[in-house]
C-alpha cells in the first residue's frame, strides 16, 4: 500500500509506525472473511480493509468524521483479522493508532464522553468492589440490561497459603476479584497442588487495557508502569518464574507493555522484561497436567463446550492448549464451529455495542449449546460474564472447571 503521510504526521514515531504497518497491506482482502462486524453489516468499512483505508485517509490529510469515529468504534478489536492475515498486518496497533488520532480531531458528544468515561474510572476504581456488593445486593430490582453486567454473588474458597521453592506472580485484576473471586483463588489451588506458589504483588492493578482501549492511553501507560513498579522487587531479583495471567484480556496487554513503553527511556527495559515473563494461565497447563495425571476425583462426565476469547487465540496466538492437556486429565472437551469468532463481549464493546455485540454473543451461544454441554469453559472474565447473561448452562472459567475435579 503506498503512503504519503500529512506532515503533521511524517516525522512522529506514531506516523512511522503506522506507515510501516499500512505499507504491509496487499489489499487482498482475506481479513474479511474472519471479520466478525463485516460478517454481521457487510459493509467494506466495518471490516479491517475498510478501516485502513480510513486510517489512512486520515493519515494524508483528510478530515476525519462522525462517520469514521463511528466505523472504529464498531472494530471489536478481536485481532482475528491479525492471525487470517498472510502479509502480518499489525492491525491491533494501527487501529489503536487510528483511534486516538480521530478521537483528538472529531469531538464526541457529551453523552458518549460521559459513558466511556465512567467504564474507564469506574471499572478501575478502587470503589468498584464496593459498588459490584451494591449491585449483587439489589439484582433482583435492576434493570435486565444492568442485571446482565452483575454476575450473581459467589464465594471464593479456600487460598492456600503453603510454601513452594517454585514461585509465580499472579495479577488478581481489576474486576475480577469483585465478579468472579472463584478464578483467582482456583488458580491459586491448583497451582498449589503441583508445587507451584502464586505470589500477589497488592501494588499491582488493572492492567491497563481499559483504559488503552478506551484511548485513555495517558492513563493506561501509568497503570502499565505502576504494575511493573509493583513487580519489580521480584521480577527484578529473579525471585519468580514469570507472571501469570488468568484472564486472557489481561494477558494479551501485559505481553505488549514492551511494545508500549518502548519510547520510555525509564520504563522500556523493564516493560520489555516484563512483557517476556507475561504467561497465560493456559501456558502453564503442560505441568499442571503431567503432575495431575491421576489425582482428579471427579472429573466431570458431561461436555465442556471451549470458548477460547479472542484476546487468547488471536492477541496472544495460544490455540488448542487448553483442550489438548484438559483431554489428557479425561475431560470431555470440545470446540464448537465458528471458534475463531468473537463472542461480542470485547472488554466494554457490550456496553458501548450493545446490539451488535448481543447479535455475536447469540451467535457464538448457538454453536455452543449445539454441542449439549453440561458447562461452558472460557479463559477471561469478560467473556464468562458476556456469555452468562445469555444462557443458563454454567459459564466457568476452565480453572475453576479443573479446580473442581481435583477437589472432588
Amino acid at each position: 500500500m503506498q503512503t504519503q503521510l500529512a506532515p503533521e504526521f511524517a516525522a512522529t514515531p506514531e506516523g512511522l509506525a503506522a506507515e510501516a504497518i499500512l505499507r504491509k497491506c496487499v489489499h487482498c482482502g482475506f481479513c474479511t472473511a474472519t471479520c466478525p462486524t463485516y460478517q454481521l453489516l457487510g459493509d467494506e468499512l466495518d471490516g479491517p480493509r475498510g478501516r485502513i483505508y480510513l486510517i489512512k485517509q486520515v493519515l494524508e490529510g483528510a478530515p476525519p468524521t462522525r462517520s469514521t469515529q463511528l466505523h472504529l468504534d464498531r472494530c471489536l478489536t478481536c485481532r482475528n483479522c491479525e492471525t487470517t492475515c498472510p502479509s502480518g498486518v499489525q492491525y491491533g496497533h494501527l487501529v489503536d493508532m487510528g483511534r486516538k488520532i480521530v478521537d483528538a480531531k472529531v469531538p464526541r458528544p457529551l453523552g458518549e464522553r460521559a459513558v466511556r468515561w465512567a467504564l474507564k474510572e469506574g471499572l478501575t476504581s478502587p470503589l468498584f468492589d464496593s459498588a459490584m456488593q451494591a449491585g449483587q445486593a439489589l439484582r433482583g430490582v435492576l434493570p435486565a440490561s444492568v442485571r446482565a453486567k452483575v454476575p450473581v454473588p459467589t464465594a471464593a474458597g479456600h487460598w492456600p497459603r503453603r510454601q513452594h521453592a517454585r514461585k509465580v506472580l499472579l495479577l488478581e485484576g481489576c474486576v475480577q476479584p469483585s465478579m468472579a473471586p472463584g478464578i483467582n483463588a482456583a488458580t491459586v489451588r491448583v497451582l498449589d497442588a503441583v508445587g507451584i506458589q502464586a505470589v500477589i504483588a497488592p501494588e499491582a492493578g488493572c492492567c491497563g487495557a481499559v483504559k488503552f482501549h478506551l484511548n485513555d492511553q495517558h492513563g493506561a501507560l501509568a497503570q502499565m508502569r505502576a504494575n511493573i513498579d509493583a513487580w519489580w522487587p521480584r521480577v527484578g531479583s529473579d525471585a519468580v518464574e514469570c507472571i501469570v495471567l488468568n484472564a486472557s484480556g489481561c494477558g494479551a496487554m501485559v505481553k505488549e507493555y514492551g511494545h508500549h513503553l518502548q519510547h520510555d527511556a525509564q520504563y522500556a527495559a523493564k516493560a520489555a522484561r516484563v512483557s517476556a515473563l507475561a504467561r497465560d494461565l493456559s501456558e502453564l497447563l503442560p505441568d499442571i497436567a503431567a503432575s495431575l495425571q491421576g489425582q482428579l476425583r471427579n472429573v466431570p462426565q458431561g461436555v465442556v463446550a471451549l470458548q477460547s476469547p479472542c484476546t487468547l487465540q488471536h492477541g496472544q496466538r495460544l490455540r488448542g492448549g487448553i483442550e489438548q492437556h484438559l483431554r489428557a486429565l479425561g475431560f470431555d472437551v470440545r470446540v464448537a464451529q465458528e471458534a475463531h469468532l468473537c463472542c461480542g463481549s470485547a472488554g466494554t464493546y457490550s456496553v458501548l455495542q450493545p446490539q451488535l455485540s448481543q447479535a455475536l454473543r447469540t451467535r457464538k451461544l448457538g454453536h455452543l449449546q449445539a454441542l449439549g454441554p453440561s458447562v461452558i469453559a472460557s479463559a477471561n472474565i469478560g467473556c464468562i460474564t458476556h456469555l452468562q447473561s445469555g444462557t443458563d448452562t454454567p459459564v466457568r472459567h476452565w480453572v475453576q472447571v479443573l479446580d473442581e475435579a481435583l477437589a472432588g
